[in-house]
Formats: C-alpha cells, sequence, structure tokens
C-alpha cells in the first residue's frame, strides 16, 4: 500500500465532500467520509489513512483514534 497515494486520495475525497469551514478549510465529519459509497471502495482502511494524513499535518481533527458511531460528528479539517 502507498501510504503517499491514499493520502492524495483522501484530500481529494474531502474537497469532493466536505464544505469550506469558517477560517475557509475545507472540512467533513468522520461519519461523511466513513458513510460514502465511494470512500469505502477506495480506503480499505479509512482510519489508517487520517491517522498518517494527521502525522503528516495535511489534516487536523480531535481525539488519535476515530471510531465509527462514536466519532461521526468530529469534524476532520484539511489544512
Amino acid at each position: 500500500m502507498n501510504v503517499e497515494h491514499e493520502v492524495n486520495l483522501l484530500v481529494e475525497e474531502i474537497n469532493r465532500l466536505g464544505k469550506p469551514g469558517p477560517e475557509g478549510k475545507m472540512q467533513v465529519t468522520f461519519g461523511e467520509l466513513f458513510n460514502d459509497d465511494r470512500c469505502a471502495n477506495i480506503f480499505e482502511a479509512l482510519v489508517g489513512t487520517l491517522r498518517a494524513a494527521k502525522r503528516k499535518k495535511i489534516i487536523s481533527y480531535d481525539g488519535e483514534l476515530l471510531l465509527q458511531g462514536v466519532h461521526d460528528n468530529v469534524v476532520i479539517y484539511l489544512l
């Protein structure tokens, strides 16, 4: 698995699904990403891709590990 490629795909999907936030940064909730059919087909491990992108400071969100259901309303910001 090419992490760089997965992160680039994640950026594309956040731009597709997201909306500009108050600071002009694109934002999307974890639930929107997780429940999107296209994302489900692209990402085998969405949470792992999110963590890799966060480590590279490409996105930001509160917390460390996002779990479906519990963290559906957590906002992910594209930096």
